[in-house]
């Protein structure tokens, strides 16, 4: 065998002249060589589809970078032919998607009057999260209107929905393209219902449940209704509606999807509602440990329902904690997968101060939000860790790690997946064109 540092010679397969320029897959012929692996020569013959491959597989980061070296890639976004390639070998990528808003609290009891909305900022903007690489990214929303909040995610796709109380204005925003489809309204009018989306390639499911308004003072959480549009032509626009269970308390927010089902926390005492999106009919599952439960939150990872809360047993011998349990199949049992660690826990604990935490989970990632902080932990599945979040530079709060005062925006987060072409979207486009009012 020959020693690793024998000299050895690897022809290059095609034959130049010695002409030290040459096109570039760019189009420039300003290209000097300096060694023959870098030879612009060798990169100017690559097949362009094979280019448009390796585009395609860019972090969306990488891409929109790529997109300002010449025409030809700053038009792939527009191009059928890139976008079916894209579909077929882009990686999914499990990233966060943050906004800045107001707690429950002072959301219900401000003045969301016509007459307010020119005072409400016009440009939205948010923070993407890479859990892998830990980095932050900005992104805005300059084709939202104003009154307009962040309610769900799926699909690459943000559900923004009327802060007004009554029937509820829909968009549907990817942010990446500069897209936005506006749905038609729901049919009952409703304060701060709890929303649940969930987009494919061929379908989409949407259901607003919870905060009937029964008259302008006063509401109660009687009835849910649901929009469907699929590729098979079956739609359902606001047509399907259900009664909730009986003197349920529904957790005013999103709603979690998990094969063909969405769920939602229910308060008082604490258990979980699920609505079958197939019958049509609202069921009710018996809580963890919920006697002893603080900050309880609903998140899907990996296919699974889970549910993240504190664990605090007063009166028992038990050291207070954070756990995680995972539904199982039957649909009524569940296990515990995942507890942090006690020492972490107290850290994080100090840092909560009894106030509360949100989560959102996405894959292997789970994300704990301590509200009325700038803090947040991630746990990795994957990798077996707990690591505290880097803080988001775009976020300016004065200080890192302070607790914020009432009435102060907070981080609300959403999973999502960043995605240049969604197939479903050509559908909508179609269906709802009679109902948008804005313009993309």
């Amino acid at each position: 065998m020959e020693p690793f540092h024998t000299p050895t010679s690897t022809s290059i397969p095609y034959a130049f002249t010695s002409i030290p320029t040459a096109t570039n897959i760019c189009g420039s012929t300003n290209c000097i060589s300096i060694s023959p692996w870098m030879d612009c020569r060798i990169w100017s013959r690559l097949p362009q589809g094979l280019i448009d491959r390796i585009v395609a597989c860019l972090p969306p980061p990488a891409f929109f970078r790529a997109r300002a070296v010449c025409k030809r890639w700053y038009g792939l976004i527009f191009s059928n032919t890139f976008l079916e390639l894209y579909l077929q070998v882009s990686s999914h990528r499990h990233w966060f998607l943050f906004f800045k808003q107001k707690s429950l609290k002072s959301y219900i009891y401000r003045n969301n009057t016509s007459a307010n909305h020119g005072t409400l900022r016009a440009n939205y903007e948010g923070y993407l999260f890479d859990p892998e690489s830990l980095k932050w990214y900005r992104i805005s929303f300059p084709l939202v209107p104003p009154a307009f909040s962040p309610a769900s995610s799926s699909g690459g796709l943000i559900c923004w929905v009327s802060d007004d109380a009554g029937s509820k204005s829909i968009l549907l925003c990817n942010p990446l393209i500069g897209s936005l489809i506006q749905l038609p309204s729901t049919l009952r009018p409703r304060l701060c219902p709890s929303i649940g989306l969930t987009i494919t390639n061929s379908s989409i499911d949407l259901a607003f449940a919870g905060d009937d308004l029964i008259s302008p003072y006063a509401v109660k959480n009687l009835s849910s209704e649901s929009f469907h549009i699929d590729g098979g032509g079956f739609y359902s626009i606001w047509g399907t509606t259900a009664s909730l269970p009986r003197l349920c308390s529904l957790e005013s927010g999103r709603m979690v999807h998990v094969e063909g089902r969405f769920y939602c926390m229910n308060y008082s005492p604490f258990s979980v509602l699920a609505y079958d999106i197939s019958i049509n009919q609202w069921s009710k599952i018996q809580a963890p440990m919920r006697r002893f439960l603080r900050s309880p939150s609903l998140v899907e990872s990996r296919g699974k329902l889970l549910l993240v809360a504190a664990v605090e047993k007063s009166k028992l011998n038990v050291p207070r904690s954070l756990r995680l349990w995972a539904l199982q199949e039957c649909g009524s049992m569940w296990v515990e997968i995942e507890r942090m660690p006690q020492q972490l826990y107290n850290q994080f604990a100090e840092v909560e101060g009894g106030h509360g935490f949100n989560c959102v989970a996405h894959g292997e990632f789970v994300v704990i939000l301590i509200k009325g902080s700038d803090k947040a932990l991630l746990l990795d599945f994957i990798g077996k860790r707990w690591v505290w979040l880097p803080p988001c530079p775009y976020i300016n709060d004065g200080g890192c790690g302070g607790r914020r005062e009432d009435g102060v925006d907070e981080l609300h987060g959403f999973a999502y997946e960043p995605r240049l072409a969604i197939p479903i979207t050509a559908l909508l486009e179609q269906l709802t064109l009679p109902f948008n009012s804005f313009t993309a």
